[in-house]
């Protein structure tokens, strides 16, 4: 969440400051950034799949940038020893970070057709 979350805290941060005209600050911080959580759990609480989208999408956002692609940099920055102990945990990751990535979103896409047939707004 903070990941994502911290270009739209800066990019509504800025246009309050110099569109709208408001003083930069702790206090327009808190509030926006409070406000903008505020809005997103009021999202959640509206879709009763909302964890069924976070699985099917979760799989194809955060999977790859949290598990893989970190490893993947990683290798080719570094260049371990083929074959070597930290060369062979990078590969691991990788596998398991691609398996998360295809089975997070079957997961996800189950759970919305399950809660699909059962659904109520805001219960």
């Amino acid at each position: 969440y903070q990941v994502f979350a911290m270009p739209v805290f800066d990019m509504m941060e800025t246009v309050l400051v110099k569109k709208l005209k408001f003083a930069p600050g702790l206090p327009l911080r808190l509030t926006a950034r409070s406000a903008y959580v505020a809005l997103t759990m009021l999202v959640g609480m509206t879709f009763p799949f909302f964890d069924g989208l976070l699985g099917f999408f979760g799989g194809f956002a955060f999977a790859p940038t949290t598990y893989f692609l970190p490893c993947i940099i990683w290798l080719m920055l570094r260049k371990p020893a083929r074959y070597s102990l930290t060369w062979f945990l990078n590969w691991i990751f990788i596998a398991i970070g691609v398996a998360l990535m295809l089975l997070s979103p079957i997961g996800g896409l189950r759970q919305i057709i399950l809660d699909a047939k059962t659904f109520k707004f805001y219960s």
